[in-house]
């Protein structure tokens, strides 16, 4: 064998292992981003729906995956949203008297898994209504300040699709998202 053949076997080599990870790269998701950005639209779906069923718990962490999987102000504003919808609920709860129904949420969001029917926590409505609403409000805040941070722009205009949500329907805004939202 010459001396040019023995020194070219490297290159092809690397140019075959160059050509099959080109070819392994080209089975991928066309767009990895896209692809996460489904993944997060499957949690916002799935939050919709616990929205609707007044399943606020899970609602809340459908959105805090959101937010863990794909962090944006977007994400912070939809988390905030809910923690508002929660509040909206329980006011509502509240003005029609029906505390069973307020007892019932803070059971929802207190409680995690089977281990709490033997441990419930047992608490009067009227302070589960004042330990929530204080918990999700500062949450809200919370939330909404660092959607704030990361696009101010973007929070203005969901907030504002959000008022008119809210304007359009006073008496379930809660129950839903806007739909421009596109959830």
């Amino acid at each position: 064998m010459n001396g040019f053949a023995r020194r070219s076997h490297p290159k092809l080599a690397l140019a075959g292992s160059l050509a099959v990870l080109l070819f392994g790269l080209s089975l991928l998701p066309a767009d990895l981003a896209q692809a996460s950005s489904q993944k997060a639209r499957d949690h916002l779906k799935r939050a919709k729906v616990y929205l609707a069923a007044g399943d606020y718990r899970r609602a809340l962490e459908a959105c805090q995956r959101e937010v863990d999987e794909a962090p944006s102000a977007e994400s912070y504003v939809y988390l905030t949203y809910v923690y508002h919808a929660v509040d909206g609920y329980l006011d509502s709860l509240a003005k029609t008297d029906r505390w069973v129904a307020v007892e019932h949420l803070y059971l929802n969001l207190a409680t995690s898994g089977p281990q709490d029917l033997t441990d419930p926590p047992d608490v009067l409505a009227r302070i589960a209504k004042e330990i929530v609403q204080g918990s999700v409000q500062r949450q809200a805040d919370i939330s909404a300040a660092m959607a704030g941070r990361l696009d101010n722009a973007a929070v203005e205009r969901l907030w504002k699709q959000q008022a008119a949500w809210r304007k359009a329907k006073p008496d379930g805004w809660w129950t839903g998202v806007p739909e421009e939202w596109s959830w």
